[in-house]
This record gives C-alpha cells, structure tokens and sequence, in this order.
C-alpha cells in the first residue's frame, strides 16, 4: 500500500510566507516527534537568518497546531488540512495577528536547489579595523534564493538581502539597510566565494569560504598565559549577603602593593567587562599588575559567578559592593591598605566618586569616561548624539527625544511597576512607534524603564559627589565618545573638584578615542567589535604611570 500523506505524522519541514508591514519574512518551521509521540519543534526566520529558535507548548488536537515562541513573545495556531499537506493559521506577536500558511516540503524541497545554498564566514578588513560577516543563503517554498548577512561584531543579525541570484557561478546580492551589494564567484569546488562588497561607491575585496563556524576574534591585546604575576580566583561577601566572585593579580615579588578595583559600566557585567568581543578590564588589570599594582575585578551581583539579583539593583547597590571590595583587600597581606583605590569605567566612573565621598580608604581615584551630567540629561544627549550618528534626520531625531522626555516622566509619575508598564505600552501605541521595534526590543526597553536601576539613575546628579571627591583624580575622556561626550562631561568634572578643594587632579580628553577608549573612526557603538583594539596603549600607560606616580608603586621587573 502507498505511504501517503494522509497517513503521516506532522514530522518534517514547513514553509510559509509571512507579511508584517512592509516586509516579507520567509518562515520554516521543523516538526520532529518525542519519544512519547507528542511534538517539538524549531523556527528559522530565513530572511532574518535567525535559525533553530525553540517553540514552545507544541501540540496537535482536533486537527489543529500550536506553538508559542517565548524569545519574541509569539505563537501561533492552525488547523491541518485534511491530507496534511497544508496549515492556515494566525501568527500572533503583540497585539498583532497575521495570517500564515504553512505548506509541507517534500524531502526533494528540503535539499538545495542552488550550489551556493548555506552558510558563508567572511570579513571586511582595513588598518585596526575588522568586520565578520555571516552569510546565509537558502530558498523559499518558491524555490527562489533568499539570503541575509550578520555583521557578527556590530551585533547586527539579520540583515536581509534582496536582489538575490545564482547565474552559473556568479552569485549577486544587496542589503538595502546599509546600501551595500555583493557580486562574487564560486569555485569549482563550491566551498568558497571570491568578490567585492560595494559600499558608498567604494569597492572592497570580500571573500567568504563555506562554513558554520564565525571567522575567530582578534584581540592582539589580550595577555597570554602564564603571565609575570600571581592570579587567584577569590570571593568576599557584601552586606552579609551577597557574594561577589572575582579575579585578583598581585604583582611578583613580596611586599605590600597598592591596589586598584575595577568598575564596570551600566548593564550586566562580568569582571572582565565583556562587551563586543572585547575584554576592556582583562586588558587593563594585565597593564596596571605588570606596573606594580595589584587589581581586584569581579562580576556584577547577580551576573557571571556572582550571587545576588541584578535586576532589582540600584547604583547605591553597586557602590555598597565597592565598598566591600574596599574591605576585602583591606584583609590582604599583601595589600597596602593605605594606598587601595577606584578605576571606573563609565557608570563606574558614577560609583567611584559615591564611594569616596563616604570612605577615607580610597586613597586615589581613576574616572574613564565618567558621567557628570544628570541621568535624564546623559541619556537625551546620548540619544541624540547616536541617533545623528546613524544618520537618522533632525525630525525623528526630535520626535525620539520628544517621546523619550514623555517616557521619562511617566517613570517618575507611576511608582507601580504594573501600573507604569499599562501606561507606556499605551505611550507607545499613542506614538505610532510600535511598528518601528522587534516586539521582544520594546518589552526589553520597557523592562529596563520599569527596573530600580533606571528610576535611581534618572534623576541621579554625580556633581554633589564630586563636590566632596578630595583624593587624587584622574579624569579622562575620548573625543569621539558619543555615549559620554567630553565636552559636556569634563567641565563639570573639572568645576566639582576644583569646588571640593581637590588639590590634585588631572582632567583631560583624548584625541581620537571612543567609549571604550579605543582609536576609532567615528566614536559609533557599531565599530566597537570591529576594532581590534581593546584600549588605547595611551591610556593604558598613562593611568598606570598616574596610579604608579600617587601609590609609589615600583614596575615589576
């Protein structure tokens, strides 16, 4: 008897076109059976070259599919044509409902139709500057070709590709979204791509080879082991309640060293503040211990092999872990306890100075790209200055920071978290800017207006801090930081410390450096990861040679 359709399972590929707006997402979905014969499955958005996302709750009842996808806060359910070929339902995200039809491949289908068909690693390479780029090429239910690109290090997945062709062993293809296009040659062996990317008129050679697996990372300035010093996994309580888990490097030799504690910026951090690829605070502490300091960096409460709970976390919380670090080293034999002092990086170069105020034990203080404006007025410039950046005109430009300034008030008019978060999903349909972020980036956002942290930070001024900052201060900033501008930042810095009565502090900007005080082109948080450089060697070797000049610190031979 034939095996027909009608016969079989749900298990296989299906394929379905789904229109949300103006775009066009090519949706397959895997069905696969368990064990104990109920279903689970996997969704590729192919356009957007997210693969193999989870479904969740799937089951088949009275003929009729469904599944939810919790990452985008989905799900959607169908009914099974009677010979199971066929699946029209309603795919659900938000308040949305859009209809999806999904259609069964055959096991031909599910093969490639064209030779370049897969994943492809490439990189766009110049002077310090290195982009990796993912390329996925499949075909729909129409068997034609559709593809997107991943600019891995700018953390842009996705971007989908129109204009996509195979003509023998030419392959073409643009991505709108950057204005760029593609035309390469596959080679005889179809395991590589040889061509150019155009970009703003300019031509640059682009070579992909066939693989899975992303290019690798290239970080020069990460130390090697076995370094020249001592490490030593350590951890120390804060508050009787929390444990903090970090990482201290003691120069060699014997004696008592004075030590620095590293400060990480805003989000959850590990100790060695990992971000883009980079690992700013594995570079720094590997520069200040081979300059006779010793440094103690750990990962955030609640993050990394920290116990605690980020989430419902103020800066008030993150200094009062300072401050316990403080205690720690004091507990050291190996540590000057006289001469331990703050590094803050950013949101750090926040707590640094809530530290010192209180506690006669820092005995010098480091701010990189310290924020010295209020909370509302560093996130509306930063908005501003990033938005700019991205090219974005000076009339959504202003419509963004006008919403933005509605958002804000509503945090400090609603003190219920339930209440607040009714309140801006209304704002944000009131604003017709629903359409314009990813369902799971707006409750991302949202989330984070609604947290502890943000309501704290809002209306937080760091000047009256400074303004009772007495121990030595280093204060530096890049010129091109669009995240904490010099120009807005160091003045105030400057005027709070003069105001204290600080006799020695340095305050100064740095030419050509970002955020993360790396050279950089334009200063945009979208070349981070392409940079190989973690951290200027400048400023590596002034804020060891300041720390080594203020605590006598003698470089370890």
């Amino acid at each position: 008897m034939a095996h027909t359709a009608a016969s079989q399972g749900l298990e296989g590929r299906w394929s379905g076109t789904l229109q949300a707006g103006e775009a066009v997402l090519h949706i397959v979905l895997h069905l696969a059976k368990n064990a104990d014969g109920s279903y689970k499955g996997t969704l590729d958005s192919l356009d957007q070259a997210v693969y193999g996302i989870e479904a969740a709750a799937v089951a088949v009842k009275s003929g009729t599919l469904s599944f939810e996808i919790p990452s985008v806060n989905a799900a959607y359910e169908g009914k099974v044509s009677a010979d199971r070929r066929k699946i029209e339902g309603v795919w659900r995200q938000g308040k949305a409902g859009l209809e999806l039809v999904l259609k069964r491949e055959s096991a031909a289908q599910e093969k490639a139709v064209y030779s370049a068909e897969g994943t492809w690693q490439g990189a766009l390479e110049t002077t310090g500057l290195r982009l990796r780029l993912q390329l996925h090429i499949s075909h729909d239910d129409e068997k034609h070709l559709v593809a997107a690109l991943d600019s891995l290090d700018q953390g842009a997945p996705g971007l989908p590709a129109t204009k996509v062709s195979q003509e023998g062993a030419t392959v073409r293809f643009e991505i709108p979204a950057v204005g760029g296009s593609y035309e390469g040659t596959l080679d005889a062996a179809r395991n590589r791509l040889d061509g150019n990317w155009t970009q703003s008129g300019v031509a640059q050679k682009l070579s992909f080879r066939r693989s899975n697996e992303p290019l690798e990372l290239r970080r020069p300035q990460n130390p090697a082991k076995p370094y020249p010093y001592r490490e030593e996994e350590v951890s120390f309580s804060s508050n009787g309640q929390i444990v903090l888990a970090g990482t201290l490097t003691v120069p060699s030799g014997t004696g008592k060293f004075p030590a620095a504690i590293l400060l990480s910026g805003s989000r959850p951090h590990d100790r060695d503040e990992s971000l883009a690829g980079h690992q700013p605070f594995l570079v720094l502490a590997d520069a200040l211990t081979r300059a006779g300091i010793a440094v103690l960096r750990y990962d955030k409460r609640g993050f990394g092999k920290s116990t605690g709970d980020y989430a419902s976390a103020t800066a008030e919380d993150f200094a009062s872990d300072a401050e316990s670090a403080i205690a720690y080293l004091k507990t050291r034999p190996e540590i000057d306890g006289g001469k331990i002092g703050l590094v803050g990086h950013s949101e750090g170069g926040i707590l640094a100075p809530m530290v010192a105020m209180k506690s006669r034990d820092v005995a010098f203080m480091v701010l990189l790209a310290g924020p010295a404006l209020k909370g509302e007025d560093t996130l509306l410039l930063q908005s501003r200055l990033l938005a700019t950046a991205a090219g974005m005109s000076d009339e959504h430009v202003e419509a963004s920071l006008a919403f933005n300034r509605q958002a804000y008030a509503l945090v400090r008019e609603e003190k219920d978290p339930a209440a607040f978060e009714k309140k801006i999903n209304e704002l944000v349909e009131g604003s017709g800017l629903s359409g314009a972020m990813p369902p799971a980036a707006l409750e991302q956002q949202i989330r984070m207006m609604n947290s502890p942290w943000f309501r704290f930070f809002l209306d937080y001024d760091p000047v009256p801090a400074l303004e009772k900052t007495t121990c030595p201060v280093l204060a530096l900033d890049g010129e091109k930081d669009l995240q904490v501008p010099p120009k807005e930042n160091l003045p105030l810095i400057e005027k709070a410390l003069k105001a204290a009565g600080n006799k020695d502090f340095t305050v100064k900007e740095m030419p050509g450096l970002n955020h993360l005080f790396q050279h950089s082109p334009t200063g945009s948080p979208t070349e981070y990861g392409e940079i190989e450089e973690t951290m200027s060697p400048e400023v590596l070797s002034m804020v060891s040679e300041w720390i080594q000049k203020h605590t006598r610190a003698e470089k370890a031979p």
